[in-house]
């Protein structure tokens, strides 16, 4: 039986892997929508290849460019908010949401359909405004699947079980570019070494959250939402060959994992899954030739922010929203060479604690989550001078 499938973010890494997955099924797929952000010919490219109905710019100034490059395609095509939106009201069984940012968190959530599954990959739509994203999801009768392979590998490996059972779920890190740095040097990195990422060929943003650990901070905030585990039932071991992507340790004593190689074809083919798994055309997993599975603890003095978002997620409330928007405004001002590599985590902190004292209920709905992500990226903004100031010095 044929699905229909819109695609949000078909222009990045992960909806670049989604489309080769699809394009290993046609048969079993019919797009019916991509988004993307600003690059209109990479919209257009594909749009053409995938067959689909409809494409959408999130970058209003780029409709006349993208209307220009589908020209005699048929495909129906529009750039701005409302045709985003356009997009998300395309009849699909599936939304796979690969937005990446907060900026992905409306359409997300605007995906929410009766019936409808979500393949989620955008990070945002659990950490700024969990709880209130998966109430209603839960409402309308979403699945939400989730693409991240940390997640995925969870997913899998909590089926062997009940969640009362479950002593420790825990994710694995590569430990990014810096893992085996000493302090001193990591402190002054460059933007460049900072995105050099051993394992995954992510974007930029992530890259900067994976030298930091704070993606993994992230990642604990979703698996909290997704899987309904406290923070004291998550953990994160680093795993260099990036081969065992999440294992739950078992009231028993028994260990269930998640393993594959690092390929985000992998999770993605088994979020799109209907009846039964997709037949992919990939390199297998062959343990006896990588011989060695290396584990180690993450080292939360070197790298602070995953620190910082594990007691965001025990404070709950708007903290984690709170922590995702002042991280965003410092890695945008890292990758622009303002602040330095630690500056990224002492400027997080500094917005978190001011912003503790106050009351923080959780977010009730997505508007109220991008209100305080509006609140906190102020703040966030006002702070970066100092820091820049410092650096020039």
């Amino acid at each position: 039986m044929t699905r229909s499938l819109t695609i949000l973010g078909a222009t990045g890494s992960i909806g670049r892997s989604t489309a080769d997955v699809v394009l290993a099924h046609r048969d079993e797929f019919r797009v019916e929508a991509v988004v993307g952000g600003r690059d209109a010919t990479a919209l257009a490219k594909v749009a053409r290849r995938l067959g689909a109905k409809f494409a959408a710019l999130a970058d209003e100034r780029e409709g006349e460019a993208l209307k220009q490059a589908l020209s005699g395609t048929g495909i129906g095509n529009g750039a701005g908010h409302s045709a985003v939106l356009e997009a998300v009201e395309h009849d699909a069984d599936t939304v796979l949401a690969a937005i990446s940012g907060t900026a992905g968190l409306a359409p997300t959530h605007a995906a929410l359909k009766p019936g409808r599954r979500i393949a989620l990959a955008n990070k945002e739509s659990l950490v700024c405004a969990g709880s209130a994203f998966m109430a209603d999801a839960r409402r309308l009768g979403v699945e939400i699947m989730p693409v991240d392979s940390e997640h995925n590998a969870l997913d899998h490996a909590l089926a062997a079980g009940l969640n009362r059972d479950v002593e420790k779920a825990v994710i694995t890190a590569s430990g990014g570019p810096f893992r085996t740095w000493a302090r001193e040097r990591i402190a002054k990195a460059n933007t460049k070494e900072a995105s050099a990422h051993p394992v995954w060929s992510m974007g930029s943003k992530i890259n900067i959250d994976s030298a930091t650990l704070m993606n993994k901070g992230l990642e604990l905030i979703e698996a909290h939402h997704l899987f309904d585990l406290e923070v004291e039932r998550l953990d994160v071991l680093v795993h260099p060959e990036a081969i065992v992507h999440g294992l739950v340790q078992w009231s028993d004593g028994a260990v269930t994992s998640g393993l594959a190689l690092p390929d985000m074809k992998v999770p993605i083919a088994n979020a799109l899954r209907n009846q039964g798994r997709l037949k992919m055309n990939l390199p297998r997993l062959d343990l006896a030739a990588i011989g060695r599975l290396s584990f180690e603890r993450p080292d939360e003095e070197r790298f602070p922010c995953l620190s910082l978002a594990k007691a965001v997620l025990k404070a709950g409330g708007a903290m984690p929203t709170i922590l995702n928007a002042a991280n965003e405004i410092a890695v945008e001002a890292f990758m622009a060479d303002r602040i330095k590599f630690y500056d990224i985590s002492e400027l997080v902190e500094s917005i978190c604690s001011t912003f503790s004292g106050r009351n923080n209920p959780a977010p009730a709905t997505v508007a109220d989550a991008l209100g305080i992500d509006h609140e906190a990226r102020q703040a966030a903004r006002r702070l970066i001078p100092v820091y820049a100031e410092a650096t020039r010095l």
